[in-house]
């Protein structure tokens, strides 16, 4: 029978900061700066082969046939999706073999696969043979949402828990930036058909450094006591931090049928997947279709007509262009950091909400300026002040739901579902990218980037109140307390 138990987790929810926290999240966090690296470079990719062709005669063997002949819409869309929907098989695999098997089991097998994938893409023979070669990377990058936030999850103290999570995340914007720098400076240095492999292959070094570390972390604490019954294995890991656990009484977590999961935490799955699909929607679609906002203020980079540019001239015109398509994850990049230093003060769910109510209020402000004449966009204010206004949502995106939606599901689910939780919560936001990348070029067509802003704000207030009714505030709370885990008494074991 199940009974409640003072936690024995406390020694090592109580700790400072150790340099083995840090080495955790330096661990976790380089698959994420991969993550943000691999899924931006793409549209730098497609640039590169594209542009080339279209604006300097250069066609690509293998490539150029397929991203501007008669099917180009579809192989386009192919291309620079195929990532996000292989993302959700790693995600929602990872996140049961996570729960299944046990986080160290799997951990560094999604690494080894991003890097696979990344590497083998920079030699791709044909725009077929990167397809494949980006679904593998996608794996890899789906499942190292579930396992690396739960495995930073179970090793912090509760103090800093929000903050650590929220830090691995985080190397998303310096995998932004990486992408950018990358794919700006290949441009300028590189004939285009080298330029686009070399920006491919350079994502495989990240993830690639910390595949050993990975296979070297020790099973986590509480999964070692909670879920295999191995209070020495768990007593070795909290060592591991610097600390130890109480376990003079053995505690493992109640086992849950899936009907029992669902009665108990399916509202909250809901308050954890939902928002995250509305997130990634705003988040890839005003990030990989922002050129109705920019254009009007910086202008196209490449002339009009159909001139043939000299080499040189196109690569100054392509670099400038990708400059471009980044600026608005430049503008964000300061968002993850207010969100890390303000997560474990302000606590999740406020940063969340207020983050989503900063969206819709952007979004109906730059909708509320815009002015559409004849398939033109103007301002009714100067447009520099209306782009500050669109960048705005994107510092609001990190400093809010785009960080919030990662650390939550680390906390609130049990031990024994946690990167399952995690994993469908995480699939459920890159299903909203994957459908974002294909249907928004076809909503701007018919709606138009004013009702496009306006349908944003509206989704962004259903995410603050599905977060305000859903999510339970999880700061300076044991994982233990937040998920209500149900703990019983068991006789000690070394294996599972």
């Amino acid at each position: 029978m199940s009974k409640s138990f003072p936690s024995p987790f406390k020694p090592i929810d109580s700790l400072k900061l150790t340099f083995n926290h840090i080495k955790i999240w330096y661990t976790a966090g380089m698959g994420f700066f991969t993550d943000a690296y691999d899924l931006l470079i793409i549209g730098y990719i497609l640039a590169t082969i594209e542009d080339s062709y279209k604006y300097a005669g250069i066609t690509m063997p293998g490539f150029t046939s397929y991203l501007v002949g008669s099917n180009s819409v579809f192989w386009n869309g192919l291309l620079a999706s195929i990532a996000l929907w292989a993302a959700i098989v790693g995600q929602l695999l990872f996140g049961f073999l996570g729960d299944y098997w046990g986080r160290k089991k799997v951990y560094g097998v999604e690494a080894t696969l991003l890097s696979l994938g990344a590497f083998l893409s920079a030699f791709s023979p044909s725009l077929v043979w990167l397809i494949i070669f980006r679904f593998i990377m996608g794996v890899g990058i789906g499942g190292d949402y579930p396992i690396s936030a739960t495995i930073m999850s179970e090793y912090a103290n509760v103090k800093d828990r929000g903050k650590l999570i929220g830090l691995v995340f985080s190397n998303q914007a310096l995998g932004s930036l990486a992408a950018a720098a990358v794919g700006i400076i290949s441009a300028v240095v590189l004939p285009p058909d080298i330029a686009w492999r070399v920006m491919a292959g350079i994502g495989a070094i990240p993830a690639a450094t910390v595949i050993y570390l990975r296979r070297k972390v020790p099973e986590t604490p509480r999964y070692s006591l909670l879920a295999n019954g191995n209070a020495e294995e768990a007593k070795n890991a909290a060592h591991f931090l610097g600390g130890d656990i109480e376990a003079q009484q053995p505690v493992v977590a109640k086992r849950m049928s899936v009907s029992e999961i669902l009665s108990k935490y399916g509202t909250l799955l809901i308050g954890t997947a939902i928002p995250w699909f509305i997130l990634d929607i705003a988040f890839y679609g005003t990030g990989l279709y922002s050129s109705p906002v920019i254009a009007p203020i910086f202008g196209s980079p490449f002339p009009s007509g159909h001139t043939t540019l000299s080499l040189s001239a196109f690569q100054g015109d392509l670099a400038y262009a990708l400059f471009l398509g980044a600026v608005p994850y430049l503008v964000g990049f300061p968002g993850y950091f207010t969100a890390v230093a303000l997560l474990d003060k302000l606590g999740r769910k406020t940063i969340q909400i207020q983050g989503f109510v900063m969206m819709m209020v952007l979004y109906l402000a730059v909708a509320g300026v815009m002015v559409i004449s004849s398939g033109k966009v103007t301002f009714l204010i100067p447009a520099s002040a209306a782009f500050l206004l669109y960048s705005l949502s994107f510092f609001f995106i990190d400093f809010g739901p785009n960080t919030t939606t990662f650390v939550i599901p680390a906390e609130v689910y049990p031990v024994r579902f946690r990167t399952t939780g995690h994993g469908i919560s995480a699939a459920s936001g890159k299903l909203g990218a994957a459908i974002t990348t294909y249907l928004f070029p076809s909503l701007l067509a018919s709606l138009g980037i004013k009702n496009l802003l306006i349908m944003l704000a509206i989704v962004s207030i259903i995410g603050a109140l599905l977060t305000f009714f859903f999510i339970p505030e999880t700061k300076n709370k044991a994982l233990e307390e937040v998920a209500k885990e149900e703990l019983t008494t068991t006789t000690p074991t070394t294996n599972k």
